[in-house]
């Protein structure tokens, strides 16, 4: 190890130090969770903790302000759960469909795409804005809708988690998305799109809704998610610190869902150790729009600590492998990233065992946040499980969704 390298280290180490004091100064749960992070991050807090605190926090105002990440909106509307929580959508339309030139009459006939609804499903700690490439992409080319995932976004707080202390179930969460279905799309094909928790919630539904799927479902897409046997995954840690994460883990975010206004001012004291956290659990590649980056963060930072706590144990519980049985008829869609931390690519290869006519894409250098990290690649594939469907024309334009590259402008 250089001179150089060597005090960088111990610079990352001292401002670990710091940070856990800091943890401290927020309660022991709060303590106890900053020395979890810090393990987890360490090498890539160094990079993030050898950077004036001014210098960064300048840098992040104006992120916020040139980044149009998460911009996009369409038209909102509100579904209510069965417990009566506020679940927030928005409708983008397709455009009115122009006439077919004559080579693409050629080509494809008369007949009109199908007029399919794309519903997306965000991930755990997300909100519906995580697909702004895709949703970019797509804009007036095929109707979609986004909704934010009860707690999340501009959904309201759980109401059975609140007012009654209920758990989360991914059960729960599959009632939900039927609720944003009746009341954005009553009618017509379907397509349904989930990542990560999306993906869980889209296989509830088909464990609960087994007709919808039959009579109204034309494809799925599951990204980066899982059918089962999370309490499995390692987080890319060594043995002995996995297992000491699963061990204290659940009962140290437990306390922190019981302090968490004192949780959230420890939480913004050590905003750059999370942000090195954040990084290595969302992407693979250094070659990402810091943009980009900042608005992963972004939406992982507005996720509440308690909302984090209420829904962590529903991961362990979450098993819908017979789920799958429902998908089998239908063209699917199962793309992930190599490298995904969180829910490793050999969970998306089981879901694609159970679904032998699925076509399973794995992207060699992206994490867990593949549709920010690659978005091209699955907006490629998206399109064409869409023209699979025949949800949208084989001469469709579905361009125009940029890249994340740390020279890109942002799209």
């Amino acid at each position: 190890m250089s001179e150089s390298s060597a005090e960088a280290v111990a610079s990352a180490a001292s401002a670990a130090a710091a940070s856990a004091g800091n943890w401290r100064r927020a309660g022991v749960a709060g303590a106890a969770i900053g020395v979890v992070a810090a393990g987890a991050a360490a090498g890539v807090a160094i990079e993030r903790l050898t950077v004036g605190r001014g210098m960064r926090r300048k840098a992040l105002l104006a992120l916020d302000s040139t980044g149009p990440y998460g911009a996009l909106r369409g038209t909102p509307g509100k579904a209510y759960a069965d417990d009566g929580t506020e679940l927030y959508y928005e409708v983008d339309d397709a455009e009115p469909e122009a006439p077919l030139a004559p080579r693409r009459r050629r080509l494809f006939g008369r007949k009109a795409p199908a007029p399919v609804t794309v519903v997306f499903s965000h991930g755990y700690c997300l909100n519906q804005d995580s697909w702004h490439f895709q949703r970019a992409a797509l804009r007036g080319v095929v109707r979609t809708v986004h909704w934010d995932q009860r707690s999340h976004g501009r959904s309201g707080r759980g109401v059975a988690q609140l007012k009654d202390g209920t758990p989360v179930t991914i059960d729960e969460l599959g009632r939900d998305l039927k609720a944003v279905i009746d009341a954005a799309v009553p009618e017509g094909p379907i397509v349904l799109v989930g990542h990560s928790m999306g993906g869980m919630t889209v296989m509830a539904l088909a464990d609960q809704y087994p007709e919808l799927i039959r009579d109204r479902v034309v494809a799925v897409a599951l990204v980066g998610t899982s059918s089962g046997r999370l309490g499995e995954v390692n987080f890319g840690l060594p043995v002995a610190g996995v297992n000491a994460v699963r061990r204290v883990l659940p009962g140290v975010l437990r306390a922190l869902g019981q302090q968490a206004a004192l949780v959230e001012r420890g939480r913004r004291a050590t905003a750059d150790l999370f942000a090195g956290v954040i990084k290595r659990y969302s992407f693979a590649t250094r070659d990402v729009d810091p943009a980009v980056e900042r608005f992963a963060e972004r939406m992982i930072e507005g996720t509440p600590i308690d909302v984090v706590a209420e829904f962590y144990p529903a991961f362990t519980e979450h098993d819908k492998t017979a789920a799958l049985t429902h998908f089998t008829d239908l063209p699917v869609l199962v793309l992930a990233g190599v490298k995904d931390l969180v829910t490793p690519s050999e969970h998306s290869e089981a879901v694609a065992d159970l679904l032998p006519d699925a076509e399973l894409v794995l992207v060699a250098d992206a994490g867990h946040l593949v549709m920010l990290e690659h978005p091209e690649v699955v907006i490629d594939r998206l399109a064409d499980l869409l023209m699979r469907a025949g949800a949208v024309p084989a001469g469709a334009t579905v361009g125009g969704y940029g890249s994340t590259s740390s020279t890109a402008q942002p799209g």
